[in-house]
């Protein structure tokens, strides 16, 4: 069985690319989501929608809103917990705050997180000493905390309540359950394969050294109360009739982000959004597209807009920084090596 998958791991590899068969996944999962949202949403009604949206309190939307802001004050937590497990402890924390905070609210609006993100952190990072290797590593680690986070959120709800990812996936309840109690065992296997020893990977001038097995769970709490947070931010927003749980709502809200995630859509466009639609069929149609539409806003547009806004101060402000220190190194002529001839002595 083992030599079989080798030999078609190869066969992906050689013939077909790892590249190319990512781009048809993302592909297929865009394709699938526009027919979802065509067949569930050509007969919308969006006087309705306008309804729902000013039917919001105040209140629901100031605690969706806290809700996402700690969600992004944990992201930067990623990056710093990138920074000391590589060793650049002479990072402070307002520098990761910096980097985390505007490259994952870019690369969450623009898509391709992997390549903008790391753009974004490599202006950042690269003004205080570090390589392109270093930002490479940190996104390796950051992207680590965050699948780490995924999967021990979903596996331990869905082994909590299996008919909520059910309603996702459409896979029998014990076949969801079987899967988690899988994940669960990998991710146990892993922790105690890094708890003591020392695990490095990568090569030559690419090595990571992982994080040991304290580290490894703080690396998951670390996930787990961003996503918690944004869920939260989402079930605020949720239509309260008919009412779901929390942790049910919770692995909808993560599964349906990682499917967002997984096509590389702009923001999860599209993908996010059908599979909200298509696992919450119970909601009522227009308030739960007004709850998704305010969501998108607090935690996509409105971060994006401030990153943009902070990102251009700070390169403005370095401009001029650099342009007051070239006049200040100027050569000037003093006057005692002038002589009356207008030569210089």
């Amino acid at each position: 069985m083992l030599g079989r998958l080798k030999t078609a791991t190869k066969f992906v590899g050689d013939k077909i690319g790892w590249s190319w068969l990512s781009v048809l996944l993302s592909l297929s999962i865009i394709g699938t989501a526009c027919v979802v949202l065509y067949r569930m949403l050509h007969n919308l009604n969006f006087d309705k929608v306008y309804v729902a949206l000013t039917a919001f309190t105040h209140r629901d939307i100031i605690i969706a809103a806290l809700f996402v802001a700690a969600g992004y004050v944990t992201l930067t937590f990623y990056d710093l917990f990138a920074l000391r497990t590589i060793g650049r402890k002479n990072v402070p924390y307002r520098v990761a705050a910096l980097a985390g905070f505007t490259s994952y609210s870019i690369g969450h609006n623009i898509g391709a997180s992997v390549f903008t993100g790391g753009a974004v952190r490599y202006r950042v990072y690269s003004l205080h000493g570090l390589s392109a290797v270093d930002v490479a590593k940190i996104c390796f680690i950051a992207g680590l905390t965050f699948w780490l986070g995924n999967a021990t959120v979903l596996s331990l709800g869905i082994l909590y309540t299996p008919h909520a990812a059910t309603m996702i996936d459409q896979l029998p309840e014990w076949v969801n359950r079987a899967l988690a109690i899988v994940a669960l065992g990998v991710l146990t296997a892993y922790i105690a394969w890094v708890w003591r020893v020392p695990r490095r990977i990568g090569r030559k001038n690419w090595e990571v050294t992982l994080p040991n097995g304290p580290l490894t769970l703080l690396q998951i709490g670390i996930g787990i109360i961003d996503l918690g947070c944004c869920a939260a931010a989402m079930y605020m927003l949720a239509p309260a009739e008919p009412h779901m749980g929390f942790i049910d709502l919770s692995i909808i809200f993560v599964a349906a982000t990682l499917l967002g995630f997984a096509s590389h859509s702009p923001g999860g466009l599209g993908v996010f959004d059908a599979a909200m639609l298509f696992a919450l069929w119970q909601y009522n149609q227009e308030s739960l597209v007004a709850g998704l539409l305010l969501f998108r806003l607090l935690y996509y547009i409105a971060p994006f807009a401030l990153a943009l806004t902070i990102l251009g101060v700070r390169e403005l402000w370095l401009s001029l920084t650099k342009q007051r220190r070239r006049i200040v190194e100027l050569p000037t002529d003093r006057p005692e090596n002038i002589k009356h001839d207008g030569k210089v002595s």
